[in-house]
């Protein structure tokens, strides 16, 4: 089904309900112009590295087989999982650390005979990503007799970061890898404005970004010169990192274009001038999610849903009356298209949109049998688009909740739990009813997941959103309900995410409540808003903050 809804931009505004009164939040253009269209099928070259990178492939495959030392051994998979092709090798990977974690297990490492603070941080990092149990007390012989951590740990840079990104790992009742955080960052922010080299390049970049919060794709684009220029790097895997970049960029900007033009056709940046017009955007977010090949279609189906769901926030947010919202939130709940003749023309445009992407998600899910996920995303849309409309009451009301009734309704309205239930849309087999069935049971790891979006999107844009009339959000509410500073507020929040991460790591480790490729989702989905709501909204101010890592993403390529 294709819903042809012609309007003229000043036909859709003077229709939306005769008044002059409505909101704009005066969001810049899109930075990106018409950039993506010239990305075709026909446009990437089939380069001639294909037989090199399937060459270099099989050699990593035979290092990760030849017996190392557990260090070497460490170090290649490190290395493999930094510059972003251990998506090739998670099998191999996936072994040797499970019989790593045997040995680990077999053993009382707190004597183990290897003291060195590099290599214990490494290993208890890598076994932790990888979802191993592994207890923390191996650090406590890094401390001293007066319980602190040796003073002599400061000298050994390699050793200090390592730990640092091993903290971002723990689990709540981990005191000592708290005090592991604060006792290394206080040292590496001091390294870091002394020394430059590739090393100090890596802390002052750790110290922005950990490992475990950064987005995979973006990290290796850091990493890959980083690597380069450490003499102990390996030749083959860095050429083969460079070569598999390159051809997942090409595979991306194919993606993105055939988007784009989606994105073009729809006219909304001229149709529905009060919008973010974000396509771009909401295709890295995505990206974010999944960069892998064989999830090309989960890709297009949750870029798309993404997208309209930041049409629809806009609308309840910036644009919509009251009354229009009710009838828009009716007509979704019906998800007919003959509720579409009773909404004004404006919202029109959006819910026939909104429409034919489920419809053609449909078709393209049908044939494999897989249909049935639809059901599980539009329930999740439904529930978003009610809660948008419960925030525009408040909003029109200028109702300040508390904490807790704001919480119960923005942990929905942060996109989150529906773009978790629409992310395992498009995957293959490892989706079953029963992994809608618990992302709809409403279990911890989506809930912290919301709360890191929401409370980070809070701290950041708040000001803003008030300026332009925006319903309260968790900073002003607990300023209300607390007699609180806005610097208080934050403070807390920020504590709150931290202890949200704590949780996320927790269900992260095996045995987890559904398969790990979806985990990875969701937790990915989480890093997404930790790099894009760190110091700054950066979907809405795009191009203050994304701007250049979309770029290295998407339209510049790795130097080979």
């Amino acid at each position: 089904m294709s819903l042809q809804v012609s309007a003229s931009p000043a036909k859709d505004i003077q229709n939306a309900g005769k008044d002059y009164t409505r909101r704009s939040a005066n969001f810049h253009p899109s930075i990106w112009g018409d950039h993506f269209l010239q990305y075709t099928c026909d446009s990437q070259e089939v380069g001639g590295d294909s037989v090199k990178h399937l060459e270099l492939k099989k050699e990593i495959e035979r290092m990760l087989k030849a017996v190392n030392s557990p260090l070497h051994t460490l170090e290649l998979i490190d290395a493999i999982q930094r510059l972003g092709v251990s998506y090739h090798f998670e099998s191999e990977i996936d072994e040797i650390l499970g019989k790593m974690h045997e040995a680990y297990q077999d053993c009382d490492l707190c004597d183990n005979e290897n003291d060195e603070l590099y290599y214990n941080s490494l290993q208890f990092r890598l076994l932790r990503q990888n979802g191993y149990r592994i207890s923390a007390d191996v650090f406590y012989k890094f401390k001293d007799s007066d319980g602190n951590f040796k003073a002599s740990l400061a000298k050994d840079v390699r050793g200090m970061l390592s730990l640092y990104e091993a903290t971002h790992l723990r689990v709540h009742e981990e005191n000592i890898l708290d005090e592991a955080l604060a006792f290394t960052t206080s040292h590496l922010e001091s390294i870091a404005k002394q020394v430059s080299s590739p090393l100090a390049r890596q802390v002052k970049h750790a110290l922005i970004q950990p490992i475990r919060r950064g987005l995979p794709r973006l990290e290796a684009r850091h990493y890959i010169p980083i690597y380069q220029e450490e003499s102990s790097h390996n030749e083959a895997l860095l050429t083969f990192a460079k070569l598999d970049f390159n051809k997942l960029q090409k595979l991306h900007q194919e993606e993105l274009g055939d988007i784009s033009r989606w994105w073009k056709e729809l006219d909304f940046a001229h149709k529905l001038p009060f919008i973010r017009d974000r396509i771009v955007e909401c295709y890295f977010w995505i990206l974010g999610v999944y960069f892998e090949p064989q999830y090309a279609l989960a890709r297009r189906i949750l870029a798309k849903v993404i997208s309209m769901t930041s049409v629809i926030d806009d609308i309840y947010d910036v644009y919509g009356q009251i009354e229009e919202l009710e009838l828009f939130t009716s007509a979704i709940e019906r998800w007919d298209v003959s509720a579409i003749d009773q909404l004004p023309e404006y919202m029109r445009l959006c819910y026939g949109a909104l429409l034919d992407v489920y419809n053609e998600a449909e078709k393209d899910l049908a044939s494999d049998g897989k249909s049935y996920r639809l059901h599980y995303a539009k329930e999740a849309m439904k529930n978003v688009v009610k809660n948008y409309f419960f925030e525009a009451k408040w909003c029109h009301q200028n109702h300040v909740p508390t904490v807790e009734e704001y919480m119960t309704v923005a942990l929905v309205t942060s996109g989150y739990p529906t773009l978790s239930a629409t992310s395992f849309v498009g995957m293959g087999e490892i989706v079953t009813k029963e992994s809608f069935e618990w992302l709809f049971s409403n279990p911890r790891f989506i809930r912290t997941s919301s709360i890191i979006s929401r409370l980070m999107d809070d701290i950041v844009s708040h000001k803003f959103e008030q300026s332009r009339g925006h319903v309260a959000s968790s900073v002003e509410c607990y300023m209300k309900q607390y007699g609180a500073t806005e610097e208080e507020a934050c403070t807390e929040f920020r504590k709150q995410v931290s202890n949200a991460w704590k949780d996320i790591n927790e269900d992260c480790l095996r045995p987890t409540a559904v398969p790990m490729p979806l985990l990875m989702r969701i937790l990915n989905l989480t890093r997404v808003a930790d790099v894009i709501y760190r110091n700054e909204d950066g979907y809405t101010h795009s191009a203050v903050v994304l701007k250049d890592v979309v770029a290295s993403l998407l339209i510049n390529p790795v130097p080979i």
